[in-house]
């Protein structure tokens, strides 16, 4: 059995992960547009002919945290995060992967793991009362704006795996042409 076949489990399981991380950065992009469109209403409404209402305006924030917390593995897939690349934009590619594979073994992972397990009774208790906002004529959907912290994490622990597995394929030479690398998107 040569080595590229024992990982084909691998490479289905990242494209998988990839394609489902692509989906829901398409729907996020269009969820961004109502975003815009929400906010340029509500504008217009408030300056135009003096009318507002809460909802109208506590949809935007709901779309905004809808925006960034699914956001972030699309983000994370596209290489479009945050770093600071004093020496890593002059490794070879396996050095890259390397540091790529420990800062999602040992960061991105902890990190969506506490967090997961620290907001669970949070999500919980608000999904247990039902809760709803606290403005008069507001929406009755905190609870489902809450449970976003726990998406957040579930999806960038998906792709944070996807990274890992890319990133172990890439240090072990295997990574097929038809496979993109976290630089390449």
């Amino acid at each position: 059995m040569s080595f590229h076949m024992s990982f084909k489990w691998l490479e289905n399981a990242i494209s998988f992960i990839d394609k489902f991380t692509e989906s829901t950065g398409k729907l996020i992009a269009w969820l961004t547009f109502a975003m815009v469109v929400f906010s340029f209403a509500i504008v217009v409404l408030r300056y135009g002919f003096n009318l507002g209402w809460v909802a109208m305006q506590e949809s935007v924030l709901y779309f905004h945290g809808i925006v960034f917390m699914l956001g972030a593995a699309y983000t994370l897939k596209a290489d479009g995060h945050v770093r600071v690349d004093i020496f890593y934009q002059r490794f070879t590619k396996k050095q890259q992967a390397m540091v790529n594979l420990f800062g999602a073994l040992f960061l991105l992972s902890p990190v969506c793991i506490t967090l997961f397990i620290i907001s669970f009774d949070y999500v919980s208790v608000s999904w247990k009362i039902m809760e709803k906002s606290s403005e008069a004529g507001g929406l009755p959907l905190v609870y489902l704006n809450k449970s976003l912290i726990l998406l957040l994490c579930i999806t960038l622990f998906l792709q944070g795996l996807a990274e890992i597995g890319r990133n172990f394929l890439i240090i072990k030479n295997n990574v097929p042409k038809s496979m993109k690398t976290s630089g390449e998107l």
